[in-house]
């Protein structure tokens, strides 16, 4: 008796642990209409598929940690290093702005690459090109005094060409639309330079290289730096370049320090040959210059942009405001 007692109470304490399912009828069907089912569309739903898709969270991202933004970063200090080494190591300079400008194209195929586009990263892009642009031509400004003007004027026409472009975008065309996004009716120009890749590194590469090669013209040509002819003896450049190799690394060689005694003299002592320099300044000449053409159609478009929206709005407040008839004089 009490080996069968332990039996049932066995058999019934499992049929109480195991879930009964309600056969599916016509009226009652098996699974509710909002619940997913399985691939082989017999109704079963998929442990996976059991939590409710409100309750799954998508794993975290951190932004500033995106491949293109870190290559970003790494152009910043790039562009400072360079700036450190301008005035008086235009070789160690020119070398770290060019690594720092190549990058340019390689945090975009990487946005591309790991789908890792952002807003945030087009914008530390053009604000990284911005400033570091203006650095240099700031220093051409103060290499080649009488052309500083010149200089203060393609620095403001960039600034301002691209600030105008990016507010007019936002403005009328959406918080979601790149500044890339030009309609041709708007402009063909843009629309070209903005879409197709190759002319947009051409043009940017060549605007680079001209004001590069103009930097290392100011240290190696006495046409358009005189004050270059005035520089020290051959034996005491040969010494000081003597003493700064003295028991010192390769790395100190290739990036010594631009305040040191005779790095002075050195930069001044027409060591450096203008051939190269004046080939490449000759030869991004003309596409520098279409470079600051598009940026004046830039500004105009995008001017006349902004001032179509500020007359929609204008009439949908009704203004300007009807004037009142004057009266007729008896």
């Amino acid at each position: 008796m009490s080996v069968r007692q332990t039996r049932r109470q066995a058999a019934l304490a499992a049929a109480n642990e195991t879930p009964t399912k309600a056969p599916a009828t016509a009226t009652a069907p098996a699974t509710a209409p909002d619940s997913p089912v399985s691939a082989s569309g017999n109704g079963a739903v998929p442990e996976l598929d059991a939590t409710p898709a409100a309750g799954r969270r998508a794993p975290q991202e951190n932004i500033f940690l995106f491949w293109p933004n870190i290559i970003g970063y790494f152009r910043i200090v790039l562009g400072i290093a360079s700036l450190y080494y301008m005035p008086l190591h235009p070789r160690t300079c020119s070398v770290l702005y060019s690594v720092s400008c190549l990058l340019d194209a390689l945090d975009g195929y990487a946005a591309r690459y790991f789908e890792q586009s952002t807003r945030f990263g087009a914008v530390l892009d053009m604000v990284t090109d911005r400033c570091t642009t203006s650095c240099l031509i700031v220093f051409l400004a103060s290499a080649f005094p009488r052309w500083s003007i010149v200089f203060q004027g393609l620095i403001s026409l960039d600034l301002a060409s691209h600030y105008i472009h990016m507010y007019a975008t936002l403005a009328m065309g959406g918080s979601n639309q790149s500044h890339k996004s030009v309609d041709k009716s708007r402009s063909w120009l843009l629309n070209l330079y903005y879409t197709n890749k190759t002319v947009l590194f051409v043009a940017c590469a060549a605007n680079e290289l001209f004001f590069i090669g103009l930097y290392l013209l100011s240290f190696s040509s006495p046409l358009l730096s005189p004050q270059l002819l005035e520089h020290v003896g051959e034996s005491k450049a040969a010494a000081i370049q003597n003493g700064a190799q003295v028991n010192s690394s390769m790395l100190r060689q290739l990036f010594t320090n631009p305040y040191s005694a005779g790095a002075l003299e050195l930069a001044r002592a027409n060591k450096m040959d203008s051939f190269w320099p004046w080939v490449l300044t000759g030869v991004s000449f003309p596409i520098m210059a279409f470079k600051q053409f598009t940026n004046i159609v830039q500004l105009i478009k995008a001017s006349k942009w902004l001032a179509e929206g500020d007359i929609a709005a204008r009439k949908a407040a009704g203004l300007p405001r009807p004037e009142k008839a004057k009266p007729k004089a008896a």
